[in-house]
């Protein structure tokens, strides 16, 4: 599936990936391939993902949002507060 990572100033990751982790709301989720259509609210947490070539990153970001829809997810944020 495909992801895009971005803020208002940048692009900060696009590419295919295996899975994506989550901060939602409620907890924390993961996002697989075929997932069901979703648009979630992110808080200030670990954000992970796991590339095709199995390379994994884990991010601390601040809020934001989520959609996936069609095996492509795209994450909103409004900062990274630093790479894992």
């Amino acid at each position: 599936m495909q992801l895009e990572i971005i803020s208002p100033k940048k692009m900060i990751f696009t590419g295919s990936v295996v899975s994506v982790t989550l901060p939602g709301a409620l907890g924390s989720f993961q996002i697989l391939e075929h997932h069901a259509p979703i648009i979630s609210s992110l808080v200030k947490g670990k954000l992970s993902f796991v590339t095709d070539e199995d390379e994994q990153t884990e991010l601390l970001i601040e809020d934001g949002f989520v959609e996936m829809n069609n095996n492509k997810v795209t994450v909103c944020l409004e900062s990274i507060i630093k790479e894992l």
